[in-house]
């Protein structure tokens, strides 16, 4: 059986993920972890980077058209409690956003990736409006960006099997939705934060 701490392990064995934190700590507040995009395992890797009492705490967002196929997927979902989102079951009245407020209540976290799809690695794709939904309908909840480095190399795209290099995941200092702040120049600011922690892996070169 699958479990939590073989999980985290075999995540961080293959990525060789070196985790910091910049003007932030890690805690259990309610948060919301919004970070780029540019592989699958993306969203094991944020998750397993979190000390064990977050993880517990925490739940990714996930497609669920992709999470549910196949054998092991499904239990990699159920052991991170993913929280899966049907795209193509999407209507009005029941929007991505309201789902995960749903879920989330008063006690979990989410992690997300703004982009939507994944991204070459090469720059940090626009990003779509649901955080900016989720900031303005929360606004008491702390955005931290995240920046994974090198995670295209690891697993890239249309590849199934990992390839163990090194990388790194950065979380930066938390962020609000700012009064009168427009959907746009949020934005932008949310993924001008993400950009500006790759900075770190230049510096370590």
């Amino acid at each position: 059986m699958i479990t939590e701490t073989a999980l985290t392990l075999l995540a961080r064995f293959l990525s060789g993920v070196s985790v910091r934190w910049v003007d932030c700590q890690p805690d259990t507040c309610q948060r919301v972890y919004f970070a780029n995009h540019t592989s699958h395992i993306d969203v094991i890797l944020v998750w397993s980077a979190l000390p064990h009492k977050v993880r517990r705490l925490t739940r990714p967002v996930a497609a669920k058209d992709y999470w549910s196929k196949g054998w092991i997927r499904p239990r990699l979902a159920k052991v991170y409690n993913a929280m899966l989102i049907d795209r193509k079951a999407i209507k009005v009245h029941q929007s991505p956003v309201q789902l995960m407020l749903d879920q989330m209540g008063h006690e979990f976290s989410v992690i997300l990736f703004p982009e939507g799809g994944r991204q070459s690695g090469e720059r940090v794709g626009e990003f779509k409006s649901g955080l900016y939904y989720l900031a303005k309908k929360r606004p008491d909840l702390e955005l931290v960006p995240v920046y994974l480095n090198n995670m295209n190399r690891v697993l890239p795209r249309d590849e199934y099997l990992p390839v163990p290099l090194l990388s790194s995941c950065t979380f930066g200092p938390p962020m609000w939705l700012e009064d009168g702040e427009g959907k746009n120049d949020f934005l932008a600011r949310a993924r001008d934060a993400v950009m500006k922690l790759s900075r770190f892996d230049v510096d370590e070169e």
